[in-house]
């Protein structure tokens, strides 16, 4: 039974052992050894031993790197490795294995936008953020009340997200305002920054009269810049439009074009400003042209909180006889987000 139990320790000893762990190199020529969770917007974050959270520090002051795992690594010309890093002893280079050919490539470490372990957790590829603003006033007995919730999660070679919006607002001798969006999307990810973009979204309107707008849009897109300061994504495609207005028995069908452009600066300190607009020009309807515009701009506060200031901005040049053409939202909000 002793012999038993010390082979147990042995191999448990052992195991533990030959664990492999990342390594990185700071240009100030500080080490950090652990597990690297992610790589993502010129931002990497480190899990270590001897810290009670993780490591989050600036991609570009990193000199060198090294790790046995395998990782998704996206390149700034597009390219997706899957593989293993290895240290070089030039500065601010590196070496990856691609375990699919094993063919071995030196790239600069400034040509690396995104790192991920491709072995970690559902909860490790999970990310979330959560936000609200509330208003009262004595005046006319106005509340108000705005709610956000983001999820997302990222796969070897593709990504998803989930998005709800909430607004809602009444107010003594005024009719009740109410705004909700939501969104299901999922974009695959393709050689040279190429991505095929799939969504679902909704709208549930009062100053527009739409009791419930669903749009489901198909397309193909690229990155037009991708690096650790900002990315740029366009695509195009079709959507299809399934909506019923407020008093309307019957839904209004029809098929759309879809142009849109995605623009993300995260390289300006705790500041992050995301900018997106996509005009749908109708197919099956005679000069029928709709755009939604959204601005969100985002400063990180300690311990994962932040401020947020949205705009969203849609517009229909023929909405429901009687309806307004646009409607719009600018409110600020306070959140907190799962890294």
């Amino acid at each position: 039974m002793k012999k038993i139990i010390l082979l147990f320790f042995l191999l448990f000893f052992f195991k533990a052992s030959s664990q492999t762990s990342d390594t990185l190199v700071l240009k100030n020529n500080d080490i950090l050894v652990g597990e690297i969770k992610i790589m993502n917007k010129g931002i990497v974050q480190i899990e270590t031993d001897y810290s009670k959270d993780d490591f989050k520090l600036e991609w570009k002051y990193v000199k060198s790197i090294g790790s046995d795992r395998i990782h998704i690594i996206n390149l700034t010309n597009g390219v997706l490795l899957n593989g293993k890093i290895s240290k070089l002893k030039a500065p601010n280079k590196c070496e990856i294995t691609d375990v699919e050919t094993q063919t071995k490539s030196i790239i600069d470490l400034s040509d690396i936008v995104y790192i991920k372990p491709v072995n970690e957790s559902f909860w490790d590829r999970l990310d979330a953020s959560f936000d609200v603003g509330i208003k009262l006033a004595k005046a006319q007995n106005l509340q108000q009340i705005t709610a956000n919730v983001n999820l997302g999660y990222t796969g070897k070679r593709w990504y998803g997200t989930a998005m709800y919006k909430h607004l809602q607002s009444i107010q003594d001798d005024s009719d009740p305002i109410r705004r909700i969006d939501s969104e299901l999307s999922y974009v695959h990810l393709l050689p040279k920054d190429y991505f095929i973009p799939l969504s679902v979204t909704t709208l549930s309107n009062t100053e527009q009269d739409i009791d419930l707008r669903v749009i489901s849009k198909a397309g193909y897109g690229k990155y037009l810049m991708h690096s650790n300061k900002k990315y740029w994504g366009v695509a195009s495609g079709l959507s299809f439009n399934h909506e019923r207005y407020t008093d309307t028995s019957e839904p209004n069908k029809s098929l759309e074009l879809f142009i849109g452009t995605d623009l993300n600066l995260y390289d300006i300190g705790d500041f992050s400003i995301q900018s997106k607009v996509t005009v749908f020009p109708s197919i099956t309807e005679s000069k029928r042209v709709r755009t939604d515009f959204s601005l969100d701009t985002k400063y990180d506060l300690p311990l994962d909180f932040f401020i947020k200031l949205s705009f969203v901005y849609n517009y229909d040049n023929k909405p429901k006889p009687g309806a307004s053409k646009d409607d719009y939202v600018f409110q600020t909000t306070f959140g907190w987000k799962l890294d």
